[in-house]
């Protein structure tokens, strides 16, 4: 047998893709196709986005890889409180900034802080609204983070951050959304109840 007939008989890489980051390794050979190992990327959930009736956040699955400022306050497995960034008790009442300049803020949080060393993409931005993917350094696992500036008099952010795939998150969630208020914190932002 030739060398270029061995060649032929071995398995080639004809695609991959995950999002940003290439998992799902398809393979074919003489016999056909074959798929390979599979990344942890998962698939954005539908429902990301404000809510339309109330407006409002998604609420969480049943399962403990989740947190969101829309659920009840008595669920302490999901529920977060709101983030403030112009709180009476701090520059609300000296120097209070635009939403325009809280958002800005945000994400500068967001591109400089990388919790366990996910790596954060921000896919979608609007005037009130921020969604960003979270990939984890090693097995891409992808979490969504969405923030939310409501319209009104009050400068409150909502935020959701979810697992796509598993139920349990190692409080991967929780710790993120920590760190960031952490770094909010020192632009003059506080939550609105303690966590």
């Amino acid at each position: 047998m030739s060398t270029n007939q061995q060649r032929n008989q071995l398995p080639r890489l004809v695609g991959i893709s995950c999002g940003f980051r290439v998992w799902v390794v398809v393979v074919s050979s003489r016999d056909g196709f074959a798929s390979g190992w599979r990344g942890f990327c998962g698939t954005k959930p539908e429902y990301l986005g404000v809510q339309k009736n109330p407006p409002s956040l998604a609420l969480c699955p049943a399962t403990k890889n989740c947190l969101s400022t829309s659920e009840n306050s008595s669920d302490t497995s999901h529920y977060a409180p709101p983030w403030n960034y112009n709180p009476e008790e701090g520059r609300g009442s000296k120097k209070p900034v635009s939403r325009e300049v809280a958002m800005q803020e945000l994400l500068a949080v967001i591109e400089s802080t990388k919790p366990e060393n996910f790596t954060p993409r921000i896919m979608e931005k609007k005037d009130d609204y921020v969604r960003v993917e979270y990939e984890s350094p090693i097995m891409g696992f992808v979490d969504d983070v969405e923030f939310w500036f409501p319209s009104g008099k009050k400068s409150i952010v909502q935020y959701r951050s979810a697992s796509r795939l598993g139920s349990f998150d190692f409080d991967m969630n929780r710790k993120r959304i920590k760190a960031l208020r952490q770094e909010l914190e020192k632009k003059g932002w506080a939550s609105e109840n303690t966590y």
